[in-house]
């Protein structure tokens, strides 16, 4: 039997900044441009509209020289509480695509993040966990490594 904890890929993790700043750093192309991805990857946003129904299109340039077309439809905006997305479901990548919920809550002037990732089956989840816990891992490390220089 399949349950929701076989589709989910989810990390949670206290940044040493305010939930203002977090937020801002996520929601802002000048911002999240230069910290979302693994390591080594660059990105080129192309829009980024953070309102229900608004659409983030980005490229992800790889370290492999391989560039990776991103599109995330916002369902749910909450500031500076939550976002909910799906990513991909382009109807060009033939990709059945994620929702993300990503959460943003007060912890004493610092702020504990959880994303959380729901795939629409557990073999699309298993398909990708190679790559995508630790890339969710580092995508984190370098959004820590961008608030920590604002600081």
């Amino acid at each position: 039997m399949t349950t929701d904890a076989d589709r989910v890929i989810a990390t949670t993790r206290v940044f040493d900044a305010p939930r203002p700043l977090v937020w801002k750093v996520w929601t802002q192309p000048g911002h999240i441009a230069q910290w979302w991805g693994p390591r080594g990857f660059t990105n080129t946003i192309h829009e980024m509209d953070v309102r229900a129904g608004g659409v983030w299109r980005l490229t992800m340039h790889g370290p492999d020289g391989v560039d990776y077309p991103n599109r995330i439809t916002y369902l749910e905006v909450v500031e500076p509480e939550r976002l909910v997305y799906l990513h991909g479901d382009d109807g060009e990548s033939g990709d059945a695509g994620f929702h993300v919920t990503v959460t943003f809550t007060e912890r004493d002037g610092k702020t504990e993040l959880t994303m959380r990732a729901l795939f629409a089956t557990a073999e699309a989840r298993k398909k990708v966990e190679g790559y995508a816990v630790e890339g969710m891992h580092q995508t984190l490390d370098r959004l820590a490594e961008h608030l920590a220089s604002l600081t």
